[in-house]
């Protein structure tokens, strides 16, 4: 498959696309400074590009299989790097005819009734406070993308851990996963790998966790 990824040098980018470029697929990774970027193969491509601007986003779109987006707010300012990329990029995928969209969300910021009652009363609704901005932003997000008509799939792992592969993780289509409250990031990213891969889940949410 042909790749466009983008948020290729945060940790669950960077794990995706090794993975990706194992499988055999090939990878464009979009990017601010590849100088960030910390291995290469003969299957990944870096390019600078602006995420939030649909013309130039499009070059690096077209023709592609999926757009996988690891984006994620880091450092400070205002948190809208998610809302404004995903505007640009359902924005671009129409405008070419690319369909599949997967992109990276959190856990963290969705309550419902499978979460257990510690879980529910007191961790989420404290980390939910604490990461407003950032939820508020990937909120936005999410709604961008579920609005767009495209065939999108929504990762929500809980929190990342730097851990080595194992594959052995769970996952919960349109729920939260009870008890999970941690993830591998290459285990999140395998998750990741597999949506795009398979197609699936169409047009809902899963949540990867141990």
């Amino acid at each position: 498959m042909n790749l466009t990824l983008m948020g290729a040098t945060g940790g669950l980018g960077r794990a995706f696309a090794r993975q990706a470029c194992a499988a055999g697929h090939n990878v464009t990774a979009l990017v601010r400074d590849p100088a960030r970027m910390d291995f290469s193969h003969e299957n990944l491509r870096l390019a600078r590009a602006d995420v939030a601007d649909p013309g130039e986003l499009a070059g690096f779109i077209e023709g592609r299989d999926a757009v996988v987006s690891a984006l994620g707010h880091r450092g400070k300012g205002p948190a809208t790097v998610g809302r404004r990329a995903a505007a640009a990029t359902t924005e671009a995928m129409k405008r070419t005819g690319v369909e599949r969209l997967v992109v990276v969300s959190a856990a963290g910021m969705v309550t419902g009734a499978d979460d257990g009652p510690l879980t529910r009363l007191v961790a989420k609704p404290l980390l939910q406070r604490i990461l407003r901005e950032h939820f508020a932003d990937l909120a936005a997000m999410e709604e961008t993308v579920r609005a767009s008509g495209l065939a999108w799939t929504i990762v929500r792992p809980p929190q990342l851990l730097d851990k080595p592969y194992t594959g052995r993780y769970r996952t919960a289509v349109g729920r939260n996963l009870r008890g999970g409250m941690r993830i591998g990031r290459a285990d999140a990213a395998h998750c990741m790998l597999e949506c795009v891969e398979k197609g699936e889940p169409l047009r809902a949410s899963v949540q990867p966790a141990y």
